[in-house]
């Protein structure tokens, strides 16, 4: 197994009266993208705060690379890299100007070293102009490979998408993939936008009402049943529906001529021959994954039946 990047144990914080997380807990792996989705002003940003040691938590702790973020900072910060909000950019300097800056910090970072992460976020053919000249898109960029100079365990990144074109997006989560597999980092992103989370992350949490309602793997082959349906498209759906229910003891569910069970594969072809033995038409069947939609409306939707209202 990779090695443990990043360790929230028992984590709390509390303003005044006001409760906005408590004894929260998660683990994010080398390698692994790790996504944070929920409405905002649940406490997203105050977590990404309290993990990269810019406010307190009231209670817990947070381990960066096996260091804690409140008595070890100086070593826990060494592995950490981060975008938060928009960044600390010098806008009279130049792109280059503004990593040289930051590199001075760090120990050990050499030109090459420089070079090699502007390449890796695109910005070659721009890092001399003055950033006051950038888009929004080269911004975040340009933070991004200030977040890589200490070539970080563990990268943080609080909404990333948000101000970048289609065209932004999708060169984000490519270089964020090759960050994970490549160099085998550790990243958090924290997000409300659902289906860039779906196709850059390996695991998501859905976070509200200041906890983790459900943690869900996005990697397919790790994916269990509950992830899972079958649709059976037939000739007549209510008919066939009511022999796989009562015969079968098979739960169903119709959406137009498509009858909906549970995944059960090995049980599948059993219940085909059933129905064709009783004249209906099979037409097709079909493996469908549920989408993060689907689980995250499925876990609002529970949330919501057990007595805890959303801001849904």
């Amino acid at each position: 197994m990779n090695e443990k990047v990043l360790d929230v144990v028992n984590l709390s914080k509390s303003y005044g009266k006001k409760e906005v997380f408590d004894k929260l807990c998660f683990e994010i792996y080398a390698g692994e993208i790790f996504g944070f989705i929920g409405p905002n002003g649940v406490g997203k940003s105050t977590l990404i705060n309290i993990i990269c040691g810019l406010t307190p938590p009231t209670y817990g702790q947070v381990f960066i690379n096996g260091f804690s973020v409140q008595s070890e900072f100086k070593q826990a910060a060494k592995y950490l890299g981060a975008v938060v909000e928009n960044g600390n950019l010098y806008p009279y300097m130049t792109g280059m100007q503004n990593l040289q800056y930051y590199a001075g910090l760090v120990k050990g970072v050499k030109k090459f070293d420089i070079d090699k992460i502007v390449k890796m976020v695109g910005l070659t053919n721009c890092i001399n102009n003055k950033v006051k000249t950038y888009s929004y898109g080269m911004r975040q960029r340009l933070c991004l490979a200030q977040a890589l100079l200490n070539q970080p365990k563990l990268l943080v990144l609080d909404e990333p998408t948000n101000g970048l074109d289609a065209n932004g997006i999708i060169e984000l989560r490519q270089i964020l993939k090759v960050l994970a597999k490549k160099y085998n980092m550790g990243i958090l992103i924290s997000s409300h936008i659902l289906s860039e989370v779906e196709q850059t992350c390996d695991t998501v949490a859905i976070f509200d009402k200041g906890a983790i309602l459900e943690m869900r793997t996005l990697n397919e082959s790790a994916m269990n049943s509950k992830d899972k349906y079958i649709q059976i498209l037939v000739d007549y759906p209510n008919y066939a529906a009511k022999i796989l229910s009562l015969q079968f003891g098979v739960k169903t569910e119709i959406v137009n001529d498509t009858v909906i069970i549970p995944y059960m594969p090995d049980y599948l072809p059993q219940l085909i021959e059933g129905l064709k033995s009783r004249d209906v038409r099979v037409l097709n069947t079909q493996v469908v994954t549920k989408s993060l939609e689907d689980f995250y409306l499925n876990t609002i939707n529970k949330q919501q039946s057990n007595g805890n209202s959303s801001n849904y």
